[in-house]
């Protein structure tokens, strides 16, 4: 099996290629190099080295895993006839794709790779910045990366920032989560004769006129911590903080029990933001049930029971495991489709925790809500009319029921009777009952306020008004819309 070698060009002049490299890239036949942009190839030219550089491959492909594939390609073509050599940028190990893939074909048994070093560009990069790499750095590849991978608290280098299209992409993705004038380093050709290093602010990072295929970008780490107010490790060491020994003392003393009725609380305010459709009320009421996820959560890492990390990965891995469609295999053809295998699968993994199929609605919903995932919960089985009107039936024969009941306790048992046959026609119509009575409430609160509001306009008290005169300022809220 023929063998491919590997060449590292170096961070800088030919002057600094380790010798036995430069002997090898004197001799190499066939030569191949990712690109031609090095400062080592013109010295290499000069001398008579001839190459066969794929920058053409860049102009012919709309991403870089299409050029990086295609070059492995051409590569694994060639060697089938002989050795090849190829040679890279800085060290073949260092933020080099191409070298990955041949890894991987080697794996495959298409080919034998060999290594041969060259210095890489962090070398050279870390001494242009002077800052030393054990503070904790991350070497991040600009042409693809993710937003969540990243730690602002470390040295950040986004290296093979090779244009203004890949800069920009870098620079809107910063500015997510980095003041617009926050000051970057553009570093270019570290190490050799032409090295460069820019500082400017990172509004300013796709204006830069000299990037290319040697220039790195470097992030300092922030010091500010009002600049990590954003991210979830922020929130978790706040968390922490609020029930450690130097805390809140209020925060200190809650439990799982006595936080239930603020996380109910929060629950209800979020759905008031997104009834009154407040962008910002929903930013604020959203924290708020974080909030109590994440004091929930510290209370079970305090006790030694669970942490945050295994309700992440709980949830997560439901949500996988849930969605076969999309990380598996499954093929579904709508929505409804969707909601079929969720439950096909929720019920697989409840078919032994249980004895009831109604065992599986939340008991501590409120029970209007509860009255509906029962209906619910027994229908998906045939317990359930195909009609509404024998449902209409069954509400005034619970309303005749409740008229003629004259006991008061029978009459709160025929009452809810009523309600639970309302909460059938709701369902019926796809109408959540709980939501239902909560715009109600709502619209009752505006135009009973209206009342008021009128009332005090007036200097009258509204204990001394007659019904009459209220409900004529109850039809004028009707008729304001309120």
């Amino acid at each position: 099996m023929n063998t491919i070698f590997i060449l590292g060009l170096g961070a800088g002049d030919v002057d600094q290629l380790p010798l036995g490299v430069y002997r090898k890239l004197k001799t190499a036949s066939p030569l191949f190099l990712r690109t031609k942009e090095h400062p080592v190839v013109e010295a290499l030219a000069e001398e008579g080295v001839s190459f066969t550089s794929f920058d053409n491959v860049y102009e012919q492909h709309e991403t870089f895993e299409q050029v990086y594939e295609t070059i492995v390609y051409t590569l694994l073509e060639h060697v089938q006839a002989g050795d090849v050599f190829y040679a890279v940028p800085g060290h073949p190990l260092v933020a080099e794709k191409t070298v990955q893939l041949l890894l991987e074909a080697e794996k495959q048994g298409r080919c034998r790779v060999k290594i041969e070093g060259g210095q890489s560009f962090l070398d050279a990069l870390f001494t242009a910045l002077r800052i030393d790499p054990v503070e904790g750095f991350q070497l991040i590849d600009a042409t693809s990366f993710r937003e969540d991978e990243w730690q602002l608290t470390n040295h950040l280098i986004f290296c093979q920032v090779y244009d203004a299209l890949i800069a920009s992409e870098v620079k809107l993705a910063l500015m997510e989560q980095l003041p617009d004038d926050y000051h970057v380093y553009v570093v270019t050709a570290a190490g050799s004769a032409e090295e460069k290093v820019m500082e400017i602010p990172l509004y300013e990072l796709d204006r830069v006129t000299t990037l290319n295929n040697l220039t790195s970008v470097y992030v300092p780490p922030v010091k500010d911590e009002t600049m990590l107010y954003h991210r979830f490790e922020m929130l978790r060491r706040v968390i922490a903080t609020l029930r450690g020994p130097n805390g809140c003392p209020w925060d200190r003393k809650q439990t799982h029990e006595s936080l239930k009725k603020y996380l109910l609380e929060e629950t209800y305010e979020l759905f008031e933001a997104i009834d009154a459709q407040d962008d910002d009320g929903m930013i604020e009421e959203l924290g708020d049930v974080l909030l109590q996820v994440m004091l929930h959560a510290q209370i079970g890492e305090d006790e030694g029971i669970f942490s945050i990390q295994d309700v992440i990965k709980a949830v997560t891995e439901k949500m996988i495991r849930r969605h076969p469609h999309v990380f598996g295999d499954v093929a579904v053809q709508n929505a409804d489709e969707v909601v079929q295998n969720w439950q096909r699968l929720k019920e697989a993994e409840k078919k032994d925790r249980s004895d009831s199929l109604l065992d599986d609605v939340t008991k501590s919903l409120p029970n209007l809500l509860k009255a509906y995932e029962f209906q619910a919960k027994a229908a998906k089985v045939g317990f359930d009319w195909d009609d509404v009107r024998p449902m209409w039936k069954k509400v005034e024969e619970e309303m005749k029921e409740f008229q003629r009941e004259c006991s008061p306790q029978k009459r709160i048992e025929e009452f809810g009777d009523l309600l639970f046959a309302l909460v059938n026609i709701a369902r019926y119509y796809n109408i959540n009952p709980e939501e239902a009575l909560h715009m109600t409430n709502t619209k009752f609160y505006r135009r009973f306020s209206y009342i008021e509001e009128q009332v005090k306009k007036r200097g009258l008290r509204i204990e001394e008004l007659s019904l009459e005169q209220l409900d004529q300022w109850w039809e004028e809220a009707k008729e304001k819309g309120l």
